[in-house]
């Protein structure tokens, strides 16, 4: 949401509305152009629904797009039924932060994990509240056979319709609802459920249907008890294992007891995950409670500008060079800005790429002879960033030998964008759904007051299990033969995650922390080794 908002602001984006897959009103018109017109005649011929949130910021214009295309294909009147759901931008409601609105801190026990809330000097580019599954199925219900939302959350997508085609209560039937939104959230990040991204990677690769050159997305099987069967499309690669579905089923939940949506808490504590065929994995057991009376709101602001410079060094004692070309450009910037009565960056950070640089002291390769040097810094004035970017290319005739040039050409920057959190009463929003050509708005409460719930606290698991074995009787072996890992995160701490939007290093979203974390070495029994 925070790249569409800064594509669509003329202050912080030169691009062209309408180029890098961007809609006039800030949606994904990459939607439109290389999936809905290719796909429209088979989805009009086998009478396929289709929800989407590429509404991005304006599931309105969006949708408009979408009937203009309709129109132009000349498909029968009332063949498709356009709906978009609205109500989640709280800048276009001019919200003012009143109401019950609290700080959201999403690791807890961790004192020093604090968002980075705006002052009043920073502009707010983007603020859009998570709505739930409940408008989508609204939308479907009023004859709806193509949904447009905004931000909602992933698990949604899925779970609006089976409440819509199951007629489940989204005010009791909190075990199917876990379900639906256990399904959703499996099926959600696409072929990461089929073995893309995978510890186990070798099994993937290669598999028949074409390996990773040819990955199934997911496909999930619902039935109206809750239970579904996770698969893939015949003739594509891929993998579907209890593996495989396990990965993404833990990503980004946090606690596995009290996965917190709009619109049940998904405990996943007793989910079971059993293969049923080939590439077939049936999935039950997970269990609902009644939501908060909150919902997760997403805000991005603008915090001046950062820019990327990088250089390729090579020969003997390239990364201890690498760190002294790096020295030396941000001292030679640095000692301008002074003389130009500026400010000193706000930030910096080096990344020695190829000497294992995100390892840290962990790193085992420092004496290698090719490293990638990049650079990262973040100003106020753009002007800083560009004094910056000149002071790189001289680097390569005076300073050390083996320069070359930079991995993407020459540097330009770009507007650094802190994402925040909070939670608003679900009182103060409102879900808009629109219809096709109807000019009326079905106003839609996202949920009513169920039982006052607030934001439950971590569940507490069970201590003092573990089994005392000496050190001396214990094998070494790396922890990647005893467990899978999934990392990555879109917020500005980690949590087996990084910072997506606002970190200056170079995995920004975390996603080798736990290939990382698989690498050491952990003691176990000299029995385990046979079932290794």
């Amino acid at each position: 949401m925070g790249i569409l908002a800064r594509r669509r602001n003329p202050k912080l984006s030169n691009e062209r509305k309408g180029l890098g897959g961007v809609g006039e009103g800030g949606y994904i018109a990459e939607f439109i152009t290389f999936i809905l017109r290719r796909l429209l005649p088979d989805i009009i011929k086998y009478n396929i629904k289709i929800v989407t949130n590429a509404g991005g910021l304006d599931p309105v214009a969006c949708k408009l797009a979408i009937e203009k295309v309709v129109k132009e294909i000349g498909v029968e009147e009332g063949k498709v039924v356009v709906a978009a759901i609205t109500g989640d931008d709280l800048l276009s409601q001019e919200y003012g932060g009143k109401g019950d609105v609290r700080e959201f801190s999403h690791i807890h026990g961790n004192k020093e994990d604090a968002e980075f809330f705006p002052d009043d000097e920073k502009e707010i580019i983007s603020l859009n509240a998570y709505l739930g599954a409940i408008p989508i199925a609204n939308a479907l219900d009023s004859g709806a056979t193509l949904v447009v939302t905004g931000r909602c959350v992933d698990s949604a997508l899925v779970l609006g319709p089976l409440i819509h085609e199951f007629r489940w209560d989204p005010s009791r039937d909190w075990d199917k609802l876990a379900s639906g939104s256990l399904a959703g959230h499996i099926v959600e990040c696409g072929c990461q459920a089929t073995g893309g991204n995978f510890t186990d990677w070798e099994q993937i690769a290669f598999t028949p249907g074409g390996g990773w050159s040819n990955m199934g997305y997911p496909i999930a099987e619902c039935f109206s008890d809750g239970e579904f069967v996770i698969t893939k499309p015949k003739d594509t690669g891929g993998l579907v294992t209890p593996a495989t579905v396990g990965e993404q089923m833990l990503y980004e939940t946090l606690d596995p007891g009290s996965y917190i949506l709009p619109d049940v808490i998904l405990d996943m504590r007793n989910v079971k995950l059993k293969q049923i065929g080939e590439n077939r994995v049936l999935v039950t057991g997970a269990k609902g409670r009644p939501p908060t009376k909150f919902l997760k709101v997403s805000g991005i602001y603008a915090d001046g500008y950062k820019m990327t410079g990088s250089l390729v060094i090579g020969g003997v004692d390239a990364r201890k060079k690498a760190i002294a070309v790096g020295s030396a450009i941000l001292l030679r910037v640095r000692m301008l800005l002074m003389k130009l009565k500026m400010a000193n960056f706000r930030d910096v950070n080096i990344d020695i790429l190829g000497a294992e640089h995100t390892y840290g002291p962990h790193a085992r390769n420092r004496d290698t002879r090719e490293v990638v040097l990049n650079i990262t810094v973040h100003h106020e004035d753009i002007r800083a960033l560009k004094y910056f970017g000149m002071e790189l290319a001289p680097a390569a005739t005076c300073m050390a030998p083996g320069v070359t040039g930079g991995v993407t050409g020459r540097p330009h920057p770009s507007p650094l964008l802190v994402h925040f959190s909070c939670l608003i009463s679900k009182n103060e929003v409102s879900a808009m759904v629109t219809v096709g050509k109807n000019p009326s708005l079905t106003v839609f409460f996202e949920c009513p007051t169920l039982d006052g719930s607030e934001i439950p606290p971590p569940l507490q698991y069970g201590e003092g299990h573990e089994k005392s074995v000496g050190d001396d009787t214990l094998v070494k072996v790396p922890l990647i033969r005893l467990a899978w890992g999934r990392s990555g995160d879109k917020g500005d701490t980690c949590n087996i995650g990084g910072g997506g939007l606002s970190s200056l290093r170079i995995d920004r979203q975390g996603k080798t922390y736990a290939q990382m974390l698989l690498s050491f070495e952990v003691g176990i029994p000299p029995e385990w080794l046979a079932k290794l």
